[in-house]
């Protein structure tokens, strides 16, 4: 049996921060830019498998201590500039017929990647000195490393709470009437195989949804230090973009569950889960998110002092207290401060904020790459597409083989939180295939009759290991 992967030797993890920094929009998805998609990849991994095994993150410090914070904030925006200005213009180009889509895929996921980066650098469980698992350091020293971090990203943070800010609001605008579909979902063939840029579309809608619920996590970490972020920082949460009603909507229409068929479905480790009744008024991470947001927002006395208590904001805000039940407060206790904080908003007028003259500092990552390349859309776009994404079949069997090294699959069953499924009828499965070792089956006739599909990517999965081993 292979042994399980663990977290990288600290001088490698040192490395590989050091070797972070920013890129230009056009060298989006060009060899330079795949080699800093590989560092933030394996930094990834390496945070997730240190926090598994309970070890103290080491990753926190080296991107703290080497100011890379703003360079992963800078990555975060410059990606999701290019997901929507350049991507849709290659999903346009008639004459554009990619023989494999992964390389357009690799570039959408590195979104992905950056903000679960972040989010473990923000959060990560430690093991105490009796062995026990906690989920988080003690209350004092999880402050410490949240403010040290929030100070490492300097006026950079303005563009992170301003990203998170997009993130939700997409969160709160979508439909609740069905599940959102997710990677989890993704078919291994349609990456492989010359699909059409249709299907890419659709893979990067789902990984939007994923996305947008880590910027969830990163912006409640964030509130966690209201209390000594920059002024700017908190006049554009509280006022700019007014995050105590967004956050209002997310616990109105909960985005992560969903009704199916009479049955209650909620996201939970990346995957929906029908969720039995006795579980059904049981928090979730995500819903614990939300509230303790809420708290840090509404509480802090700060806070209380800028933010404006108007007549619309009070009477969002006072629709909490529907959902501030007994049951909800026995299994967060906090929230009994914020019943009583909304009991006194309803009687009662707070005086509004002072109207302080103030230099607001504003956020210049995103403006700054917008500037740089308004009006040369298409033109990046037809660049990349010559140099970065319509390669020959020989560049892709070499670019693969990197791919096979970084996405390790023994790397990637370690991080998976639940055991595989089949790919045809979605049971537990104990058969992988021999050939790509990608697809897992629960017996042989589903195997067969999905083969027909899977022949493609297996195919070239398969010649894509035998290269690796070779090397």
């Amino acid at each position: 049996m292979a042994a399980v992967p663990g977290p990288l030797p600290p001088a490698e993890a040192e490395a590989l921060v050091r070797a972070l920094q920013g890129s230009e929009l056009r060298d989006v998805g060009g060899q330079g830019w795949l080699r800093q998609h590989e560092y933030v990849e394996k930094l990834n991994m390496h945070g997730i498998l240190s926090a598994s095994a309970g070890q103290e993150q080491l990753l926190t410090e080296l991107l703290v201590t080497h100011a890379k914070i703003p360079v992963l904030i800078g990555e975060l925006i410059s990606v999701e500039i290019w997901k929507h200005k350049i991507f849709p213009v290659l999903c346009r180009l008639e004459d554009f017929k990619p023989r494999s889509t992964f390389p357009i895929y690799v570039v959408l996921h590195h979104e992905a990647s950056i903000i679960n980066l972040l989010e473990t650098v923000f959060f990560y469980k430690w093991k105490g000195p009796g062995g026990g698992r906690l989920w988080g350091l003690t209350l004092c020293e999880t402050l410490v490393v949240v403010k040290e971090i929030c100070e490492s990203a300097e006026d950079s943070i303005l563009d992170l709470i301003d990203y998170c800010h997009r993130k939700l609001t997409l969160l709160a605008a979508r439909s609740t009437k069905a599940q959102a579909v997710t990677s989890a979902e993704l078919c291994a063939e349609h990456l492989a195989s010359p699909s059409s840029m249709q299907e890419l579309q659709k893979q990067a809608e789902m990984m939007e949804f994923e996305i947008s619920l880590k910027a969830l996590s990163v912006l409640r970490f964030i509130t966690d230090q209201v209390d000594s972020l920059p002024l700017s920082a908190l006049t554009r949460m509280l006022n700019t973009h007014n995050l105590p009603c967004l956050l209002v909507e997310l616990v109105e229409h909960c985005p992560w569950s969903c009704w199916e068929a009479g049955k209650l479905k909620k996201f939970e480790n990346g995957t929906w889960h029908v969720v039995p009744p006795e579980d059904q008024v049981k928090m979730t991470k995500l819903d614990g998110q939300v509230w303790l947001a809420l708290l840090n927002l509404l509480l802090s006395p700060e806070c209380q002092h800028k933010y404006r208590f108007d007549g619309f904001n009070k009477s969002q805000l006072l629709k909490l207290r529907a959902f501030l039940t007994d049951v909800l407060i026995d299994q967060l206790p906090n929230l009994v401060e914020m019943q009583r904080f909304l009991s006194y908003l309803a009687v009662t007028e707070p005086a509004p904020p002072k109207k302080d003259l103030i230099l607001e500092q504003v956020p210049v990552i995103r403006d700054h790459i917008l500037k740089k390349n308004s009006g040369k859309w298409e033109a990046i776009a037809k660049h990349q597409v010559k140099h970065a994404f319509s390669l020959t079949e020989e560049e892709l069997k070499l670019q693969a083989r990197r791919w096979a090294q970084t996405y390790s699959l023994d790397m990637m069953e370690a991080l998976a939180p639940d055991k595989p499924r089949c790919r045809v009828c979605g049971v537990e499965a104990a058969k992988r295939c021999s050939r790509c070792r990608n697809e897992w089956y629960c017996t042989r006739a589903c195997q067969v009759q999905h083969w027909q599909k899977h022949k493609p990517a297996c195919n070239l999965m398969a010649e894509v290991s035998r290269s690796v081993d070779d090397l």
